[in-house]
């Protein structure tokens, strides 16, 4: 049985592998995860907010020396109040790389070039074999145009392609109004591969308090048919490595995502709940499919059903769409 995939330029073991997520952060975690069958690491996001504030909180340190006047340093936020410093996960990057012999895939998150240029470099430069753009950006401005919104990640990929040489993928929402060009835009500006979808966590309101509340709810399997449908619908028309993540629960679930075409897959949510070693039972599951539907290879299974393969393709636009609705009885 041939697990082998290839994503982003590497040959792996199989498609399994842990989204970013806080469950790296751990060495012993690392190693378990590894020792599961991940065939890459996907370290946790380091974020753009994060980079200004250790800019800022080293800018009003100088600043207060110069002026000579320490109590201007307590307007600044402080690095110390960050979860992790950049040289903290710079650093991490590279006892990770020592730890495991997969690859070790690192993230940034944000949605401006700024500072993410030069910490790419550092990123590179600390070990990491490639790097994972997570865009995650929530226009909220009325006078900014979806085209501005899609420019400032083409330009942001376009800046760090520049700069680095390992592989890029891009995490993207599915909230683009022509996804398909999007995509295509991205793998032009020098994109190795696109990660299909990010989460976007959902505020809640405190009607009592007053007050907006951060609210984290791990995946279902349910979440993953709307990545079913951009995977089908963008592997068979960009010529890209692509990567499933949200929703991944179960070897079926594996199986649906490469069906349609991903290269592999990520898992966040299930390893959360049942630890680093469900990535071997889901890994174990997905053989015995494989055997009892005699596919010789993942290769085989990739793509089968996306829109190049699948008996009806208009299933994965507005056909289904009419048929539930036709569908439902009261």
């Amino acid at each position: 049985m041939n697990l082998t995939t290839e994503y982003l330029g590497f040959q792996l073991k199989s498609p399994f592998m842990p989204g970013a997520s806080p469950l790296v952060d751990d060495l012993d975690n690392v190693r378990r995860l590894e020792d599961a069958g991940a065939s890459a690491i996907v370290m946790h996001s380091f974020f753009e907010e994060q980079i200004a504030m250790e800019e800022r909180a080293r800018q009003a340190h100088i600043e207060a020396h110069e002026e000579g006047n320490p109590e201007a340093h307590s307007f600044f936020p402080h690095v110390d109040d960050l979860d992790q410093t950049g040289e903290e996960y710079l650093k991490h990057i590279a006892e990770t790389k020592a730890a495991v012999k997969v690859p070790v895939i690192a993230s940034l998150n944000g949605i401006t070039p700024g500072g993410w240029v030069a910490y790419a470099r550092q990123i590179e430069q600390a070990g990491a074999d490639a790097l994972e753009l997570n865009y995650y950006d929530l226009p909220a401005n009325p006078d900014e145009t979806g085209a501005a919104v899609e420019q400032r990640a083409l330009d942001m990929v376009s800046a760090i392609r520049k700069e680095v040489k390992i592989p890029l993928a891009v995490k993207l929402s599915p909230f683009f109004s022509s996804l398909p060009n999007f995509a295509k835009q991205l793998v032009a500006a020098g994109a190795n591969g696109l990660v299909l979808f990010n989460r976007f966590y959902q505020p809640d309101i405190d009607i009592e308090a007053l007050d907006v509340l951060p609210v984290l709810e791990l995946s279902s399997s349910s979440e993953l048919r709307l990545r079913l449908r951009w995977l089908a619908i963008l592997s068979a028309r960009i010529e890209t490595g692509y990567s499933a993540t949200g929703g991944i629960h179960s070897a079926p679930d594996a199986i649906r995502a490469i069906m349609a075409g991903a290269h592999t897959v990520q898992m966040v949510s299930a390893l959360l709940r049942f630890g680093p070693e469900h990535l071997n039972v889901v890994s174990k599951q997905f053989v015995r499919w494989m055997e009892q539907h005699e596919y010789e290879s993942v290769a085989q299974m990739r793509g089968a059903m996306n829109l190049k393969h699948c008996p009806d393709v208009t299933n994965f636009e507005r056909a289904n769409y009419l048929k539930i609705l036709h569908g439902w009885q009261v």
